[in-house]
């Protein structure tokens, strides 16, 4: 089986799978191949170990169910996902989130962490060596409000901010999406659509709007957030676009991260 072959195997596993108890073992035995072989691949591709990921994703949907179904007890939520306590819950939770589950039942971004896509492959251009994200759910939600526009973020010195540490760079993205929501009106919503990339799609045709958003954001450049005993300043690549013309998911993919790097030139 082929790279890519095998890594979209494990994805579509650990996505039917992510209410079962699953492990390793069980992925690499589904993609007939090693545990180890399933590893070293998966963390060289999306620079996660299969476990992490699986927690993080289990940890998205189960946000959702917290911010959409506020009537659901935690704990319900929490066996659903594989936790037999609220205590081990809320520390899978507080580790992506950065917060307790109570505290986020007023929360209004849940896809911090969405599905992981095909892989690129060599030679593809450059929106093709992004990291793919599934963005099934934004692709269906553009098709009701094609004349919207969209606001796109992306994280200026990344890399630098993931060299104190992996857990800095996933409070960095936190904070992106943080500054995104607060700028944003009630009608808009954010969704990640790569490694440090984000995008608002407003219910908004007026640039003007848009802009305003953006604006709100690039105010906040400069501010940090806290890392241990560090504040580290956090500045965002900010743009709007409009991308009515594109159709195809891959169009749209395309769409928003061309204009991501044309904002970076």
């Amino acid at each position: 089986m082929q790279r890519i072959e095998l890594l979209m195997t494990a994805l579509e596993y650990i996505e039917i799978h992510l209410r079962d108890e699953i492990r390793t073992e069980d992925i690499a035995a589904a993609c007939f191949c090693s545990k180890s072989t399933l590893e070293k691949l998966f963390r060289r591709v999306h620079n996660i170990s299969v476990h992490e990921y699986i927690v993080r994703r289990r940890m998205t949907l189960a946000a959702k169910k917290l911010s959409t179904q506020p009537e659901l007890p935690i704990l319900d939520i929490a066996v659903e996902y594989g936790y037999s306590t609220h205590e081990s819950f809320a520390r899978a939770f507080e580790q992506v989130w950065n917060c307790r589950p109570s505290e986020f039942r007023t929360a209004k971004f849940t896809e911090l962490f969405p599905r992981f896509h095909e892989p690129p492959q060599k030679g593809d251009n450059y929106v093709m060596q992004r990291r793919h994200v599934d963005i099934n759910e934004l692709y269906d939600l553009f098709q009701e409000r094609k004349d919207c526009f969209f606001v796109l973020c992306d994280i200026k010195h990344m890399i630098a901010i993931n060299d104190i540490s992996r857990k800095a760079g996933d409070l960095a993205i936190l904070e992106q999406m943080r500054r995104m929501t607060a700028a944003s009106g009630e009608e808009d919503i954010t969704f990640r659509i790569g490694g440090d990339e984000f995008c608002i799609l407003t219910g908004s045709s007026d640039q003007a709007y848009a802009e305003q958003i953006a604006e709100k954001i690039r105010s906040m450049n400069g501010q940090t957030f806290s890392y241990e005993d560090q504040e580290i300043p956090l500045t965002l690549y900010v743009t709007t676009v409009s991308i009515k013309e594109c159709n195809r998911y891959d169009e749209v993919f395309a769409g928003l991260h061309n204009a991501l790097r044309a904002s970076k030139a």
